[in-house]
């Protein structure tokens, strides 16, 4: 369905192999510097992603959530301007209280002009595409659904810091996406719910499952319907730092996921997305190691943390 980019990162990003000349391009790419932009280092964010697949299942009311919260706090509030976290106060189906919070960076909040990009920082609670039936009751590791769109955030709080952007950026870290089937996505809706009447950025991308170690992002289909100029805008970036290969110019399958609720709310927001974490990928899933008990470092790889961010601080220090 799609042409395979099979690449790794050892020392620096380079290519798997030299059977394909293509690989290597695109990995010095990914690695390569934007003359007058801050370089997003891939192996730095892979180190937070790494960390915080330390903390265990980071499920809503278990103790690896609870430490990563703390732990957000903690590493955003020295890199923000301002840091906001937003209890929910949400019902689970079975009507018990569960403790959940968005985490809201914000980066020159008195801008007019500002971007948001966003990924959720839970875990699904359930490994309900396991292979072993005895495995699907428990949580997921969550190396790549979850910890990957965060490392690129928390990276991207690191460069602001250092060298503020021209523009405002807010970074949303979203709570209970993958609570359970059909109560999803919990931290956006809130957020939309609760956002102030006069908060308009220019657009919202949210970084979802970017961690693969075959990184390919084709275009979401409910991100070319709701929000194609913002399409639009990222792909012709991704063209341009070289990172085409990454970032397919065509339409690939469609997703329920957190730019859902921000584009009902007004936020035109795309999901930059790999929907094949893991091969082969069996049918009606996301990946051979999608929502498993395999969603494990060691099936990630920091190249697709590498373009995304590379990517971001590009669309962020060029003025959105």
């Amino acid at each position: 369905m799609r042409m395979i980019l099979v690449a790794c990162y050892a020392a620096s990003m380079v290519a798997c192999s030299d059977q394909n000349q293509g690989n290597q391009a695109v990995a010095a790419a990914v690695a390569a510097p934007d003359r007058g932009m801050p370089v997003f280092m891939a192996d730095s964010a892979f180190a937070l992603l790494r960390r915080q697949v330390e903390f265990g299942p980071r499920v809503p009311g278990t103790a690896g959530h609870r430490a990563q919260l703390a732990w957000m706090q903690e590493y955003l509030k020295p890199r923000a301007d301002t840091v906001i976290v937003q209890n929910i106060a949400h019902k689970g189906n079975d009507g018990e209280a569960i403790p959940m919070a968005n985490v809201f960076a914000r980066f020159n909040p008195v801008a007019t002009k500002r971007v948001l990009f966003l990924a959720h920082w839970d875990t699904r609670p359930v490994a309900d595409q396991d292979p072993v039936p005895a495995n699907r009751t428990k949580p997921i590791p969550g190396a790549n659904d979850g910890a990957s769109g965060v490392a690129v955030l928390l990276m991207l709080a690191d460069i602001f810091k250092n060298r503020p952007p021209p523009i405002g950026v807010d970074l949303l870290f979203t709570d209970g996406e993958d609570w359970e089937q059909g109560d999803m996505y919990i931290g956006a809706k809130h957020f939309v719910a609760n956002m102030p009447a006069d908060y308009k950025p220019l657009y919202g991308i949210l970084i979802d499952m970017i961690g693969d170690q075959e990184p390919v992002f084709p275009i979401e289909q409910s991100s070319n319907r709701y929000a194609p100029e913002v399409v639009d805008r990222a792909w012709r970036a991704a063209a341009a730092l070289g990172l085409g290969a990454m970032f397919p110019q065509r339409v690939g399958g469609g997703v329920s996921d957190d730019h859902d609720a921000l584009n009902a709310g007004g936020i035109h927001t795309i999901d930059i997305i790999d929907g094949e974490y893991g091969r082969p990928v069996p049918p009606g899933t996301f990946g051979l190691y999608w929502h498993t008990l395999q969603d494990t470092v060691e099936h990630t790889s920091p190249i697709g943390l590498g373009a995304v961010g590379r990517l971001l601080v590009y669309l962020a220090y060029s003025g959105g």
